[in-house]
């Protein structure tokens, strides 16, 4: 990679931020083009459920780097323009502005976008789902005291939006088709908890339910349920997962598999092509296959583990994954994934506000929660990390010092 080398990043989230500033970090003299179609410059996703949906942080508080730091790194920014096209054999991308970039490399760092409902109504008027800024702006617009706020989906977002609609004095239903929330993530006594905190809170929490269809003339009025029985709703709030946008890859013959496939260091199929962030699917030997993680720690290590290779330093990438989620006082953080476990380990108790949770399989640490329980989640990441192998009941009685289990098992 040499001066005159150009670089195109397609995608300007976080993923797409820090492969570009890694790049500039490890000296590349090059052209850096990151294309994103929003017109923002690339910004934090995650306070788009929290602080900026409360009103508490401002559109300004967003970006990762302000235009100046862009600028100080000639770092070129294309907002509002998307890739259509990559031309592999003539290594040009085509932009929907008119315009064909002849790059040396690609990331594709392309993310995802909200899974719609499949289902009547679904296109009316004030039925939204959150990705962007955008669509949390329009989101705030309709938390208004006194409302009535309907969300499908009870995973991270729908509660994320309900913890802050519902002390916006709106009245909030969450429907959630399985049996409990946050069901692909945790555990049962988990879900209980949130569950329980929620309805506390004044939160309608209803599971099991099959919806029919969304009702209402230009605008939603409502959510009719599988029994006739109908929900009134001024809003619905959609939160059923993410597509990764995998079609530009596909449409280049890159290998794809519920993700951009690549290597341990990010590499495509087509070693002048990476990719890193929610739309990769990469492998690791730590969780034991490959993975596709929706993850801002994961975006941002990934992005700079590819940035590295790309510039003759491979590592291979296979960090603990973690994940953290705020609702209420509460901060959940999450590491490890606690697929297979065959035993949970609860460090304090669900009564309280503040307790752990380990996951085990096979007697060895897979996966643990945190539940406002800041100070002991490094110990916690490193007992998962080392798929430590520690007595449950020294995991469970809180006066043996996490630090000391660390220790005993050389994490």
């Amino acid at each position: 990679m040499n001066a005159d080398s150009t670089v195109v990043v397609v995608g300007a989230g976080q993923a797409g931020s820090e492969f570009a500033a890694e790049l500039r970090t490890l000296g590349f003299e090059g052209r850096v083009l990151m294309v994103g179609d929003e017109a923002e410059l690339p910004y934090k996703r995650p306070p788009l459920s929290k602080g900026f949906l409360t009103g508490a942080m401002t559109a300004d508080q967003l970006p990762i780097r302000n235009a100046a730091v862009h600028e100080k790194n000639r770092i070129e920014f294309l907002g509002g323009v998307s890739v259509t096209a990559i031309d592999r054999a003539k290594k040009t991308v085509a932009l929907s502005d008119g315009q064909s970039i002849a790059y040396s490399k690609i990331a594709l760092t392309t993310g995802g976008r909200a899974r719609p409902l499949p289902l009547p109504g679904a296109q009316l008027a004030n039925v939204l789902s959150l990705r962007s800024m955008a669509d949390a702006a329009a989101i705030r617009e309709q938390l208004v005291e006194g409302r009535r706020l309907v969300i499908i989906g009870g995973g991270y977002i729908g509660l994320e939006i309900a913890a802050v609609a519902v002390k916006k004095g709106l009245t909030v239903t969450v429907l959630e088709s399985a049996p409990r929330v946050l069901a692909r993530v945790t555990a049962p006594e988990i879900s209980e908890f949130y569950t329980r905190v929620h309805r506390e809170e004044g939160v309608d929490i209803r599971l099991g339910v099959q919806i029919a269809a969304l009702i209402g003339d230009t605008a939603v009025s409502g959510v009719q349920l599988v029994d006739g029985s109908i929900i009134n709703a001024d809003a619905v709030i959609v939160g059923i997962g993410l597509i990764p946008n995998t079609e530009l890859a596909t449409a280049a013959g890159l290998s794809v598999d519920n993700g951009i496939v690549v290597d341990e260091y990010g590499q495509t199929s087509d070693p002048d092509i990476w990719s890193a962030g929610d739309c990769a699917n990469r492998p690791s030997a730590m969780l034991g296959g490959r993975v596709r993680l929706e993850s801002v720690p994961n975006a941002m290590e990934q992005a700079r583990y590819a940035a590295r290779a790309l510039m003759g330093q491979p590592k291979a990438y296979d960090e603990l994954p973690w994940f953290w989620s705020d609702q209420y006082e509460l901060k959940l953080q999450m590491c490890g994934l606690s697929n297979g476990y065959d035993r949970l380990v609860v460090r304090g108790s669900t009564a309280n506000r503040s307790f752990s949770a380990f996951y085990l399989k096979q007697g060895r640490v897979i996966a643990a929660d945190a539940v406002s329980q800041l100070r002991d989640f490094g110990m916690m990441k490193k007992l998962v990390a080392a798929r430590a192998s520690v007595a449950p009941e020294r995991l469970a009685d809180e006066a043996v010092p996490l630090k000391e289990l660390v220790a005993e098992v050389g994490a």
